[in-house]
C-alpha cells in the first residue's frame, strides 16, 4: 500500500489526502473520492490517468455551465468599421497609435480584382445632439426685438458655436469662425448684424448698404435672404439680394437707390455694381464672408480682394464707433480658410482677430453613416439606379442629393434617369440664372426627391429633408468630401443621414485611404490645417465629444 500511495502521489496531479483527490475543472476546485486501486489500475493499463466522475458530479458541472451561460467574447465598444473582412472589422475602442499605419479595406483598392469591395463607417451616435446648449438667446444679451424674432421663428436655443461667437461679435471684434457643417453658422453673423442695425441708426438719406453679406453661389444667397427677411419682417428693415448671371440691366435693376440695409450678394454681381458705380462701401458697418474656404479660393479670390480693397475694416473694437466707424468683419467657413491670413492682412491688423475653432473641424461626423463602394465605371448606373429604387419603397418621401464633378455629367446622368422613369431635378452652374431660380427652393418642399447636381449645392445650402447624399463622382479634395457630407445630419434634421460615395478611379482611392485612415485614428482629415502663420487671438473652444455633437 506504501509503494502505491508512493507511485499515486509522484504521477497523478493534484493533491492526494487519504483516499480523496482534488481536481480542478475549469475555474472549478472538485474534492473527489476515488479510491487508491482504481487509480493504480488506471496507471498500469495507460500512459494518462482516467478519472472517471461519478453522474452526480456530472450533472452538477453541466447546471453551472448553463447558469452562467456562454462564454462571451468581450467586444471594444460600437461597430466603427464594416466590412466583408471579418480580419479588418474595426470596434471604437480599438487603439491604434499615433504613428502607427493601420490595416485598410482600401489598401488594394487600385488592383482591378478589388471591384465590388466596400466598408462601412458606422454611426457612433444615433443623431445630432439637439439642443445643443441648456440657454436661450435671452442670456445673450440681445435687443428684445431680436429676440422676439427668433421667437416667433421657434428659434429659442443657440447652438454651441452660436453661443460662443455671438458675444465677441456683440463686442465689436473681428472673427475668424470655423466649424462643422449644419452647426448654424447663418445666425452667428445675421443675430450680431441686426443687433447693430438695431442699436446704431443709420443715415436714412443714404441709399448704400450699411451691411454686406458675400456669398459663393445664388442659392445660397437665396436661402440667406429669406432667412433674413423673416428675421427682419417686423423690424423695419431693408434686405436686398444681388445677384449675377442676367446682365448690365438686371443687375442695375436690383440696386434702385433706395434705403438698403443688408445687402447679400456675390462676388461678381458686387463687383460689377462697384465698377459701375451703383453703390458704395463706405457706410458699412459689417461685413460677413460665408462659406470663406470658397471665396478665397482661385475662382473668387480676386474679385473678394478687389471688394475689400474698398472696405474700411476695423482692426480694433473701438473703431466700429463713433462718426469715423469702420466696418466689422466675419469670416466663417465649414472648413478651416486656408490662404485668408495672407489676404485678410492687407485690409486689417492680424492681430485683432479671433479665431474660434470647434473641436470637430474637419473630422468626420459621429452621426452620419458613411459607406465606400469600389465599382468600374460601367456599374455605376445600375447601382445608383437600385439605390434610389430601394430609397423610393423605404423611405418615400426623403431627399436624396447625387453629387457629379461637371455638368456635363449631371445632364448626361438626368437623361439616364429619365429612360428609368426616376423623377428628378438638375442643378450645376452652366445653367441660365433664369433657370437656376428655385430649383433647390422646389426640392426642398418635396416636389421632387431627386436633386442632381454639382458642388454648387455643397455649400451652405440647407437641407434638413435630405436624408441620403449619393457621390456618384468621387469629390476631388477631402474638403468637397466633407462639404456634401455636410448635407446630412444638420441642426434641426429629423433623420439619420446616411452618405454613398461610388469609388472608381486611383485618385479617388487615395482619398478614401486618407478618410478611412482617419475614421480607424478617429482623428481629423489630413492636409486641411490653416496656413495663418501671423498672431492672432485664439478662442480655441474644446469640450468633450458628448457634449460636442
Amino acid at each position: 500500500m506504501r509503494s502505491l500511495r508512493r507511485f499515486v502521489e509522484t504521477h497523478l496531479p493534484g493533491h492526494i489526502h487519504e483516499e480523496h483527490v482534488m481536481l480542478t475543472v475549469g475555474e472549478i476546485m472538485l474534492q473527489v473520492r476515488v479510491p487508491l486501486f482504481r487509480i493504480a489500475l488506471a496507471f498500469s493499463t495507460s500512459e494518462l490517468p482516467v478519472i472517471r466522475l461519478p453522474r452526480r458530479t456530472d450533472l452538477w458541472l453541466e447546471s453551472r455551465e448553463n447558469q452562467n451561460g456562454p462564454i462571451l467574447t468581450p467586444r471594444g465598444g460600437k461597430l466603427l468599421i464594416s466590412t466583408r473582412r471579418r480580419e479588418l472589422i474595426q470596434f471604437s475602442r480599438d487603439t491604434c497609435g499615433q504613428w502607427e499605419q493601420p490595416s485598410l479595406v482600401s489598401r488594394g483598392w487600385k488592383h482591378s480584382q478589388s471591384h465590388g469591395d466596400y466598408f462601412t463607417i458606422n454611426r457612433q451616435q444615433a443623431q445630432r445632439r439637439w439642443p445643443e446648449t441648456d440657454d436661450t438667446f435671452h442670456s445673450l444679451d440681445l435687443n428684445p426685438t431680436v429676440v422676439s424674432a427668433l421667437d416667433a421663428l421657434k428659434i429659442t436655443s443657440p447652438t454651441w458655436m452660436q453661443k460662443q461667437t455671438i458675444p465677441i461679435l456683440l463686442r465689436g471684434s473681428n472673427v475668424l469662425c470655423a466649424s462643422e457643417t449644419g452647426s448654424g453658422k447663418t445666425l452667428v453673423y445675421l443675430i450680431p448684424i441686426l443687433q447693430k442695425l438695431i442699436t446704431q441708426p443709420g443715415d436714412s438719406g443714404s441709399s448704400d448698404p450699411r451691411s454686406l453679406i458675400l456669398v459663393p453661389s445664388r442659392e445660397l444667397a437665396d436661402q440667406v435672404t429669406s432667412v433674413a427677411r423673416r428675421l427682419t419682417a417686423r423690424m423695419g428693415l431693408t434686405v436686398r439680394f444681388a445677384g449675377g448671371g442676367r446682365g448690365r440691366k438686371g443687375i442695375v435693376k436690383q440696386f434702385d437707390k433706395s434705403k438698403l440695409d443688408i445687402l447679400v450678394a456675390t462676388p461678381g454681381a458686387l463687383v460689377k455694381a462697384l465698377k459701375w458705380n451703383e453703390l458704395r462701401l463706405d457706410d458699412l458697418c459689417f461685413l460677413a464672408l460665408d462659406e470663406a474656404d470658397t471665396l478665397f479660393d482661385d475662382t473668387f479670390s480676386e474679385l473678394v480682394e478687389e471688394i475689400l480693397m474698398q472696405t474700411r475694416i476695423a482692426s480694433l473694437a473701438s473703431e466700429v464707433q463713433g462718426p469715423e466707424k469702420k466696418a466689422q468683419l466675419a469670416v466663417i467657413g465649414a472648413t478651416f480658410p486656408k490662404g485668408v491670413g495672407q489676404l485678410l492682412s492687407k485690409m486689417t491688423d492680424l492681430g485683432g482677430i479671433y479665431t474660434i475653432k470647434s473641436k470637430r473641424l474637419h473630422f468626420l461626423m459621429p452621426h452620419v453613416r458613411q459607406t465606400f463602394k469600389k465599382l468600374r465605371g460601367s456599374d455605376k448606373i445600375s447601382e445608383l439606379v437600385e439605390l434610389l429604387t430601394k430609397q423610393a419603397v423605404e423611405k418615400h418621401g426623403s431627399g436624396v442629393l447625387v453629387f457629379c464633378n461637371t455638368s456635363k455629367t449631371v445632364n448626361w446622368l438626368g437623361y439616364i434617369l429619365n429612360d428609368h422613369d426616376i423623377k428628378h431635378s438638375r442643378l450645376h452652374g452652366q445653367m441660365p440664372a433664369d433657370m437656376r431660380i428655385g430649383i433647390f427652393e422646389s426640392f426642398q418642399k418635396g416636389h421632387s426627391n431627386v436633386l442632381v447636381c454639382t458642388d454648387i449645392a455643397s455649400r451652405g445650402l440647407d437641407s434638413c429633408r435630405v436624408e441620403t447624399v449619393v457621390n456618384y463622382d468621387f469629390p476631388p479634395t477631402l474638403q468637397d468630401y466633407l462639404h456634401r457630407a455636410g448635407r446630412v445630419g444638420r441642426v434641426g434634421s429629423e433623420c439619420q443621414g446616411s452618405v454613398v460615395s461610388f469609388v472608381t478611379h486611383a485618385w479617388d482611392v487615395e482619398l478614401v485611404q486618407k478618410i478611412e485612415t482617419a475614421a480607424r485614428k478617429r482623428c481629423s482629415l489630413p492636409g486641411m490645417e490653416s496656413r495663418i502663420k501671423e498672431p492672432i487671438q485664439t478662442n480655441d473652444l474644446l469640450k468633450d465629444d458628448q457634449e460636442r455633437v
